[in-house]
């Protein structure tokens, strides 16, 4: 083996792990994308469910976490479909992604995390679990 071959080898193979990353990166964003979109469609029918039913604040609270639940699996579900591989740990990857996501928008709106740490926790466990589940049955 010659030098030159070497030095073009490397390049290749960096080329290859680039092109990876961005297609990782490309499920990722589209599979965040989907689950966002689902999100702002259920929560708007919620609302709407909210206005004519004049829902009380435990059935409120419970669509919500039905929300939260089905955009992560359907996002794992997603991207578990485009990696083909280790699903179940794209879907949790997936869920926590969504979870910080959803955590920054809130202090981005709110200036603060009014809530309780434990339910935080149940959030980011609904959320990783949901999109653990979507990953695996994908």
């Amino acid at each position: 083996m010659d030098y030159y071959n070497l030095v073009d080898s490397g390049v290749e193979c960096k080329m290859d792990r680039n092109r990876r990353e961005a297609k990782i990166a490309g499920w990722i964003l589209k599979s965040l994308l989907l689950s966002y979109a689902l999100t702002g469609i259920l929560l708007l029918t919620l609302a709407m469910l909210l206005y004519k039913l004049d829902m009380d604040e435990k059935a409120v609270s419970a669509g919500i976490i039905a929300i939260y639940i089905t955009a992560t699996l359907i996002g794992g579900l997603a991207i578990g479909k485009m990696a083909k591989t280790r699903k179940f740990l794209w879907g949790l990857i997936l869920g926590i992604l969504y979870f910080a996501l959803l955590i920054l928008i809130t202090m981005g709106v709110y200036r603060t995390l009014d809530g309780a740490v434990a339910g935080l926790v149940t959030t980011f466990l609904l959320c990783a679990g949901g999109g653990t589940i979507g990953g695996m049955i994908s």
